[in-house]
């Protein structure tokens, strides 16, 4: 499947992407340093890529 700006990740997906662990992803969540997330009706998260790309270059600036 090719990558586009609206696929929508998995949170797992993002996690292996970053090398980080859920548990660090929902610490990031609860403390609003996380990517945006779309909370779907059954609860899931997802996070687009663009605004996983987008969340990347941010940090990049912070650093």
């Amino acid at each position: 499947m090719a990558r586009t700006p609206e696929e929508k990740l998995t949170i797992a997906e993002v996690c292996a992407e970053l090398k980080v662990s859920k548990s660090t992803f929902y610490d990031w969540r609860l403390k609003r340093r996380a990517p945006r997330c779309i909370k779907l009706p059954n609860g899931a998260l997802r996070v687009r890529r663009i605004d996983l790309e987008t969340w990347l270059n941010d940090q990049e600036d912070a650093a």
